[in-house]
Order: structure tokens, then C-alpha cells, then sequence
């Protein structure tokens, strides 16, 4: 078997029945100690009981299909691993998130953390995911889930700026801990999860999503909204406000663009209604970050076009008209405009089928320069994959890392994304601009998982960029 080095976001099918997650770091440099640990998840993303959390103080699941197996160290590097019995594992459990905290410091302060997957039968290494981090105290490295009855591995490398209560509570866990101690919690600290455990615990470490400073918004237009959509909003805000609240951005404001890939290999997508979904999943993001309740969109294939504004209150009627893909045909030529556009509408013979993402990521980067404001801006940017542009989209982004921009780039299921997945290694920027992160359907991801991913990387971008000038 191969082994394969894989960046932040992409999967790989996993055939051996049983694997080795070895999470290692340098012992040099005087860092933080590191635990490694996994919870057992089910279709809902969250435990079951006490038991489906296996750590160093609980090292063996009942089943026996997960095990913590302990640290070794050789060479200057310590080794942490959990070996898991895919074969054994039960019929709920449908995915495994591979974790860690840092005991004494975050994982900025440690060096060489490297997540590798192995076939435990053998030993030799399926995959390899090198990680960085910033002011987190624990850490998603990486999951095994379940997808049409096989086994993948998908690099997350998410961290908890609030520690393992954070990460804990997510998965309706609840950690009692003397408030002290909540902002960077040990894992020897009492872990007792409940399948009922659904509320954050209050003290600092996770604050309430009612709190003023993290709490939701109230937003422009939201009140014009069909009652269904305005409680999903209602919540996806909470959740929002949850996740930026994990990362040390509570109350933050940003401008917030949706850039929706709309090549042929989309139209899938969008018939199924899953494009609609996701705009509705973004709005929350917008209302959240900028009370204005307008959010700025673009469409995109072999060339780009601005959509009308989108504002909340006109959420129902912009899915209709705008979440379009297809009218067009390779039998169907000529250049006359398609008859029976209502207002605003966007002929999308005129995009066309191809990926060209520079050419949208140029559009949005010069209405920022030509519409500066006082807050930064956060570019939501979905494709499907299939892209071959890199250098032009690697000049399009270097240059626009000294831009009060961030591009979060969220890949729907296909692969070939280029450059987008190996912009976290990147050398000659000043700060890193861009977040990239790939599922296999997205529909599938909770609301809460997938904010945690969107803004994961942002709020420490602001940092860096504030630092350097660029904000």
C-alpha cells in the first residue's frame, strides 16, 4: 500500500479492517503535553453514552473496537495512539473523530504535529496529515466515517480555542470543571457525557449562545421570513455565534461573500436542491457576522457574473430566481439572450460550463477594492472541484493576501482541487489568506460541524492580519 500525504479537508477510502491513528509531535522545543483520544459518533454526530469517549483514563471502548493504546517515545518524538477495529465497531456508530488536547500551552506552541494513518496488520502508512495550529487546546486531527457501508478517513484539523469543553460539548458531552480551569482544561479533568447533554455547560470556557457578547443578532428583514425558515435561521445564528465564540471572535462583524460554482458537473446539485440549502445554511453566517441582512453572490463557470444582493428578508424569492445552473446546451448556440429572464436574473448561458474560478475570485477582489469597508471581508467560496487553473489562481490569491479578504473555500464531493488544497503550505505570503476543507455531502454535515469549519480559520487570520498590516 502507498502511502499518502493529504492536506486539510480531502479523503481517501480506507481499506484495512483495522487501523493505527498515531498523533506525534517533537519533544523539542519545550511545548505542552499532548493526549490523544477518539469519541464514538453516530449518524446525529454525537455519543451515545460515557462510554463512546475512549481516552488515556478510559482507554478501552465496551465493544473493543476502539482502544487507547498509549505513548512511546523514540528519536526525539512522542507518539500517541488509538487503534480502531472498523470490522467491530456497532451499527450506530457511523463515524469516529480522531482528537487530542494539549496540557500545559496550545498546540501553537507544538512542533511536527502529525496525524498518520496505518494499517495496524502490516504497519505500513495509508495516510499522512501534517498539522498547524494556533491558540487552540484540543484538536480534531482527523475521522473515520462510514459512506455507503465503507470506511474513509477525511483530514479535519479543526481546534477549540475554548479546549476540550469545547470540543466536548459538541458532541453532547458535558465536562465539569472549576471555571479556573475551563480555558484550558486537562483531559484528566471529570469527562461525563450524556445522551441527553445537549446544552454548553455555563462558565467561560463555552459561553451561552443567549450571552450578549457572542449571542445572535437580530438582523434586518429577518421578521418578512416564512415562520419555518425564520426558527431555522433563529438557530443557525446560536449556532454561528457558538462557533465564532470557540475561536475567541465573539461579536465580531465582517462582510460576508457567497461565490457558487455553477459548472456542468453541478447541475446535479442544484436540481436536488442541495445548492438551495447551502445558501440558506450561508445566510446564517452573513446575519450573523453583519446586521445589515444583505450578503453580496456570485455565480461562476467558464466565466464569472455578480448576482443580485441578497438580502434576508428576500431569501425565499432569491433561491427561486438566482440558485440556477444549466440553461444551456453544447446543441444550443448563438448569442441571443434567453427568452423569459425575470428581473435580475442572470443568463447562465452566458457563464457557461467550464472552471474558472481566478476569474470570480478577480471580480470579488476588485468590488472589495472598489467598495472598501471598515470591517473585513469573508469570502464563502463552493465548488465541486474539477479545477485546473492553478497558477492563475495562485497569482489571484497571492496578491490578495494583502487584502482585508479571507477566502474560505468549501469543496462539494468531487476532487482536482488544485492549488486550493495545498494553499495552507504555501510559502512567500505574509499572512495565510485561505481555508479549504472538502465533504463527500454536505447536506449530511450538521449545522454546528459545518460552521465550526467555515470559521475555524478565520478569527486567527484576523489576528495575523491585524498583525501585519493588512487590516
Amino acid at each position: 500500500m502507498t502511502a499518502r500525504s493529504i492536506s486539510k479537508g480531502a479523503n481517501l477510502p480506507v481499506a484495512p479492517s483495522v487501523v493505527r491513528v498515531e498523533l506525534s509531535w517533537s519533544e523539542q522545543g519545550g511545548g505542552p503535553d499532548v493526549d490523544a483520544s477518539a469519541l464514538l459518533l453516530t449518524e446525529a454526530g454525537r455519543v451515545r453514552d460515557d462510554g463512546d469517549f475512549v481516552f488515556y483514563n478510559q482507554p478501552r471502548h465496551a465493544s473493543g473496537a476502539v482502544t487507547h493504546t498509549g505513548k512511546r517515545a523514540a528519536g526525539g518524538v512522542m507518539t500517541d495512539t488509538v487503534e480502531v477495529n472498523l470490522g467491530a465497531l456497532e451499527s450506530g456508530i457511523a463515524r469516529v473523530a480522531l482528537c487530542a488536547s494539549a496540557d500545559g500551552g496550545t498546540f501553537g506552541q507544538v512542533t511536527g504535529l502529525t496525524l498518520r494513518l496505518l494499517d495496524a496488520a502490516g504497519q505500513a502508512e495509508v495516510a499522512r496529515f501534517e498539522m498547524t495550529a494556533g491558540t487552540e487546546t484540543a484538536f480534531i486531527g482527523g475521522e473515520l466515517y462510514r459512506r455507503e457501508g465503507r470506511w474513509k478517513f477525511r483530514a479535519v484539523g479543526q481546534g477549540y480555542a475554548s479546549g476540550l469543553a469545547g470540543l466536548a460539548t459538541d458532541f453532547g458531552i458535558t465536562v465539569d470543571e472549576e471555571p479556573a480551569a475551563a480555558v484550558t482544561p486537562s483531559p484528566a479533568a471529570a469527562v461525563t457525557p450524556s445522551p441527553a447533554a445537549v446544552q454548553p455547560p455555563p462558565g467561560p470556557a463555552t459561553p451561552s449562545p443567549s450571552a450578549p457578547a457572542s449571542g445572535p443578532r437580530l438582523t434586518k428583514g429577518e421578521e418578512r421570513l416564512p415562520v419555518d425558515m425564520r426558527k431555522r435561521l433563529s438557530l443557525r445564528k446560536e449556532q454561528v455565534a457558538v462557533s465564532l465564540s470557540k475561536h475567541g471572535a465573539a461579536g465580531i462583524t465582517a462582510r460576508v461573500i457567497l461565490v457558487l460554482d455553477a459548472s456542468g458537473s453541478m447541475a446535479f446539485l442544484y436540481s436536488g436542491g442541495v445548492v438551495a440549502d447551502v445558501v440558506e445554511r450561508m445566510a446564517a453566517v452573513a446575519a450573523q457576522l453583519d446586521d445589515d441582512g444583505e450578503m453580496q453572490a456570485w455565480t461562476f463557470a467558464s466565466n464569472a457574473a455578480r448576482l443580485p444582493d441578497l438580502r434576508l428578508g428576500e431569501l425565499p424569492e432569491w433561491l427561486r430566481l438566482h440558485v440556477r445552473v444549466g440553461e444551456i446546451s453544447l446543441f444550443r448556440r448563438g448569442k441571443k439572450p434567453r427568452r423569459g429572464l425575470e428581473a435580475g436574473q442572470v443568463d447562465m448561458r452566458s457563464v457557461g460550463i467550464q472552471n474558472e474560478e481566478q476569474k470570480a475570485i478577480a471580480e470579488v477582489r476588485a468590488y472589495v477594492r472598489e467598495n472598501p469597508a471598515p470591517v473585513p471581508t469573508l469570502v464563502l467560496f463552493f465548488s465541486d472541484g474539477g479545477v485546473h487553473r492553478d497558477a492563475a489562481i495562485e497569482v489571484e490569491l497571492r496578491e490578495a493576501a494583502e487584502e482585508p479578504i479571507f477566502w474560505q473555500f468549501v469543496g462539494l464531493g468531487r476532487s482536482n482541487y488544485g492549488v486550493l488544497e495545498r494553499f495552507d503550505t504555501l510559502p512567500g505570503r505574509r499572512v495565510d489568506n485561505v481555508g479549504f476543507f472538502a465533504v463527500d455531502d454536505i447536506s449530511t454535515v450538521p449545522d454546528q460541524e459545518l460552521y465550526d469549519r467555515l470559521l475555524s480559520e478565520f478569527p486567527s487570520w484576523i489576528t495575523a492580519a491585524r498583525r501585519a498590516g493588512v487590516l
